[in-house]
């Protein structure tokens, strides 16, 4: 890591893992954020517990030159040896689970080496995946509210994630993109989502890019890596992190995002985050303390 990655952060806890360590750590954003982080022999892995200041962006200036600046999701990975450069402008302080696992943990589980194309970096810069999310959400719990055989269970959630991860980076093709949407049918795509409102069809995004639903499914999860489900399942609920961190009631913000009821809303937040959308707004007021 490079000496000014983590000058306006501090450890909140912190929770020994095989070959490992994973921490919860809170970030000052009272100033926008120009870092570098630069793994050794580690993969990075950091959830926003916290909604990510607006415009957080990160680039491998050593691989694309320091002009392509790419979103990070809820989810970013830094992989061993590379060096992430990260912009984010000035906002609310921020929490994360940070997870490092030491190469090999994860390597082991590989069929084959990775060869790690732009596509791959690409993708590890937004990971929307419900086991690593479960994985990395259950670690900080673990750090919070441990009990016994706590060093034990870590070590097993620990290993899943490491198998998770080395399937998810091989489900990402090697190959170069082919079938894939456009950029500025991808941009269109998420300009809609961050309108808020009703969730829009399959059917009204293909009408949006001029293409069928077949095109928009297969070509989506080519450009990206996953489904176009995943990404607007998990665009609202960044998107709602950021709403619960305002003074609108919890009522207000689901109909807002366009689900049905207050109690569809909590369940939906429940299950992709492991907290309730009240309990997350507690835990973001105490973090501003």
């Amino acid at each position: 890591m490079e000496a000014d990655t983590y000058t306006q952060s501090a450890f909140e806890a912190e929770l020994p893992i095989p070959r490992g360590m994973a921490r919860i750590m809170r970030f000052s954003n009272d100033q926008p954020t120009n870092h570098v982080f630069r793994r050794g022999a580690h993969y990075w892995l950091d959830l926003c517990l916290t909604p990510r200041p607006e415009k957080a962006r990160g680039c491998y200036s050593e691989r694309w030159g320091p002009h392509r600046f790419e979103r990070l999701g809820e989810i970013f990975l830094v992989p061993p040896g590379e060096a992430l450069h990260v912009r984010t402008d000035a906002g609310d302080n921020q929490a994360s689970i940070a997870c490092e696992i030491h190469a090999d943990s994860v390597d082991h589980w590989l069929e084959t080496p990775l060869e790690w194309t732009d596509r791959r970096l690409e993708g590890g810069l937004d990971i929307v995946h419900p086991y690593i999310r479960s994985c990395l959400s259950r670690l900080a719990e673990e750090m919070r509210h441990g009990g016994t055989g706590s060093a034990e269970l870590a070590a097993m959630i620990a290993g899943q994630l490491a198998i998770e991860l080395a399937r998810y980076l091989e489900a990402i093709s090697e190959s170069p993109i082919t079938g894939g949407l456009a950029s500025w049918r991808l941009r269109l795509i998420d300009e809609r989502l961050h309108r808020g409102g009703s969730t829009p069809s399959l059917g009204e995004l293909a009408e949006l890019c001029s293409v069928s639903i077949r095109q928009l499914t297969r070509g989506f999860r080519s450009s990206r890596g996953f489904t176009i489900g995943d990404h607007i399942a998990q665009t609202r609920i960044e998107m709602a992190k950021r709403a619960l961190a305002s003074d609108d009631s919890i009522k207000s913000i689901a109909f807002a995002l366009g689900f049905a009821s207050p109690s569809s809303f909590s369940y939906a937040f429940g299950r992709a985050t492991g907290v309730t959308p009240l309990r997350f707004r507690q835990r973001h007021l105490r973090g501003r303390e």
